[in-house]
């Protein structure tokens, strides 16, 4: 499988199990302590300093566990200050923001035996000891897109974007593709801006979009982003305003005390109290579902990811509601954002990634002859070619007679798709039992020790090639819908 599926695809599932007014710790808890070293700035300064300030709270609160933080004062303290947590044997260090990532990962080499978490850090083939929380961008970005094209009178919006890091090109990508969720025909602005520490470019370019008709406008992209919402939400005929990361309201607009505030109309959050919560929680439960050396992704599964209340701006209850129900198809997997969880770009179509395998032919041809259309937030079970063969020779058929009988086509590709995009942890999640289909009928599938079987006889071969509309497995056998 590919590496950078494996990545994006280490999706820790935690159940909450929360006591009421009890701090309860697992007998198998791998740690006693937690030690938080901020970012530049302080646990109450409304950044994610203060968000995972608050998740480690409530985690040692609800587990029983010490907890102290060191509030940073410059770049130049990261390591120091790592070390102070550790030279007073906290068990877990937590980390804040991708500054400190350099040394966080220098101290978790060296200190095997204390357990570190990184806020906004990369973790690939790490130290087991280490794990970086990572989040789906591209969800808030789809959830703020599909609420601008909603608001947007004109049917131009844009966004103002800091350096094209990855983070960043999922909160574009998402963005666009939410916006063209709701309206597929809806004109389209953004900038890249070579800065996250440049309000006043992104001012200029929050400008220069309203000119140009866009009448809400995202900022994502730290000072640069808040910047050019700042600029758009305060000028002499106002756009509709967006924020990320998290409530800009609270933020950026000083809790409806700034001008501007009544044009902000929410803000893409990242839960990273949610996240530095889960983490812990993880180590308190023996370790099983920490993933040392990789990533954890908050994402709209875990509540990692949501969106923020409209406050002071005139958003119609209808609008909300749409925008829940929005929320809830990304976190069943009805709703698909069509972006690569890992490095932000577009994903392949259906058929793009099929033809880049090269062993999907046939498929690719019963597709085109059947006229069959994809929706997005689906799951494939892909036949191969000698999938194929047999199923034609068993069925007693050449290629060319089963490309002409459309209706036959169509029953038979229908009952591959099921109307969600499940990536093989949510399969397994699943358990025994059966999924729908578009075609009406159901399939069977049984998760056993070797894999998974579908129809008592079918076999997953090979998982998670994530494309524009879903997730594509492959399947070695044809499956045949009932008569």
């Amino acid at each position: 499988m590919n590496k950078r599926f494996v990545i994006v695809l280490m999706l820790v599932a935690f159940s909450l199990s929360l006591v009421s007014g009890v701090a309860v710790r697992a007998q198998d808890s791998l740690i006693e302590s937690v030690c938080l070293v901020t970012d530049t700035g302080k646990v109450n300064d409304g950044t994610f300093n203060q968000f995972a300030h608050d998740g480690a709270v409530r985690a040692t609160d609800e587990f029983g566990l010490d907890y102290t933080y060191i509030e940073t004062q410059s770049q130049a303290d990261y390591d120091a200050n790592i070390q102070t947590c550790i030279d007073n044997g906290y068990g877990a260090i937590i980390t804040v923001g991708f500054l400190i990532a350099e040394a966080t990962a220098k101290a978790a080499a060296a200190n095997p035996d204390v357990y570190f978490i990184g806020v906004d850090q990369f973790v690939f083939e790490g130290p087991a000891n280490y794990v970086g929380l990572q989040f789906r961008e591209d969800q808030g970005g789809f959830l703020a897109g599909a609420l601008a094209a909603q608001m947007s009178e004109s049917g131009t919006i844009a966004g103002v974007y800091g350096i094209d890091i990855p983070p960043v090109k999922k909160f574009r990508n998402g963005f666009e593709q939410g916006a063209m969720y709701i309206n597929p025909e809806i004109n389209l602005l953004g900038v890249y801006i070579d800065s996250f520490n440049a309000p006043d470019r992104g001012a200029a370019a929050a400008n220069q979009f309203m000119g140009e008709g866009a009448d809400v406008i995202m900022g994502a992209g730290g000072p640069t982003g808040s910047g050019g919402i700042v600029a758009a939400a305060t000028s002499e005929n106002p756009a509709f305003v967006i924020g990320v990361d998290q409530d800009e309201y609270n933020t950026t607009f000083g809790g409806g005390t700034s001008p501007g505030a009544d044009r902000i109309i929410s803000s893409a959050i990242k839960r990273v109290d949610q996240a530095v919560f889960l983490g812990i929680k993880a180590l308190v439960d023996g370790g099983a579902d920490f993933p040392g050396g990789s990533i954890f992704i908050l994402s709209a599964q875990n509540d990692g990811i949501g969106f923020a209340p409209a406050h002071d701006a005139p958003v119609p209850q209808e609008v909300t509601d749409r925008m829940n129900e929005i929320l809830a198809g990304l976190k069943d997997g009805t709703i698909w954002t069509g972006v690569d969880p890992a490095g932000g770009d577009l994903l392949p179509t259906t058929v793009e990634a099929a033809a880049a395998a090269g062993t999907f032919n046939t498929l690719l041809a019963a597709v085109e002859a059947s006229g069959l259309g994809l929706p997005s937030g689906v799951t494939v079970f892909a036949p191969t070619d000698d999938a194929f063969a047999a199923a034609l020779e068993a069925l007693g058929l050449t290629a060319e007679e089963l490309l002409a009988d459309v209706d036959l086509l169509q029953a038979v590709l229908s009952y591959h798709v099921v109307p969600m995009a499940a990536t093989s942890d949510v399969v397994v999640g699943m358990g025994s039992g059966e999924v729908p289909t578009i075609n009406g009928a159901p399939i069977s599938v049984e998760v056993t020790d070797s894999g998974v079987v579908l129809n008592g006889s079918v076999n997953v071969v090979a998982t998670d090639i994530l494309t524009r509309e879903g997730v594509i497995h492959v399947i070695d056998a044809v499956l045949l819908p009932p008569a």
